[in-house]
This record gives structure tokens, C-alpha cells and sequence, in this order.
């Protein structure tokens, strides 16, 4: 059954954002606010971009091309390989929990 979004608070460059998530969702959306914020205050103490939504831009531009050149010369979709990583973790588990009923 899939969860209703809830609104989470971010904080991105000191500005208050909302946005909606599930729970299961909530630890990648963390991580991705960290990485978003961390790429935004680099390219603004690199003094070359002056202006919130052109550093936004630049940090997009960024973002996208490291994933880009990942699926290209890596030939490996990460997303990818963490939904399956997480899908045979799941099966895993499952199949302990019976076993675990046996002994």
C-alpha cells in the first residue's frame, strides 16, 4: 500500500523549502537536499556565479552531467542498481524470516 506524502522542511542555500515525501522516500530526499546544498554553496564560493536561480542552474547543469557521464562510461544506471540491490535485500529477508521459524 503506498503511503501518503507528507510535507517535509529543507533547507537549501538558507531558504525554507516544503516538500511532499513519503517516510519510505524521506532518507534519499535528506540526502539529496545535503548533496544539492553542498554543490550550490561550492559553486557560489567559487565567486564566478552571482545570483541564486543562475547557481541553481549551474548546479542542475552539474548534477546532471556527473549523471550523464555515470550511465555513459560507467554503462551502469545506479538507480537501477540500487532498486534491485534493495529488491533482493527484501527477498532475502524474507526467506531468513521463514528459516528463522524452522529452527
Amino acid at each position: 500500500m503506498t503511503q501518503e506524502p507528507k510535507p517535509l522542511d529543507v533547507n537549501i542555500m538558507g531558504r525554507e523549502f516544503k516538500v511532499a515525501c513519503t517516510d519510505e522516500e524521506r532518507a534519499d530526499l535528506v540526502r539529496a537536499v545535503e548533496y544539492l546544498d553542498q554543490k550550490m554553496r561550492e559553486i557560489r564560493d567559487a565567486g564566478k556565479v552571482v545570483g541564486i536561480e543562475r547557481i541553481a542552474i549551474m548546479a542542475a547543469l552539474n548534477i546532471s552531467h556527473e549523471l550523464l557521464r555515470t550511465k555513459v562510461t560507467g554503462g551502469v544506471d545506479l538507480g537501477e542498481v540500487k532498486r534491485r540491490i534493495g529488491t533482493m535485500q527484501a527477498s532475502i529477508d524474507a526467506a531468513m524470516k521463514t528459516q528463522d521459524q524452522l529452527f
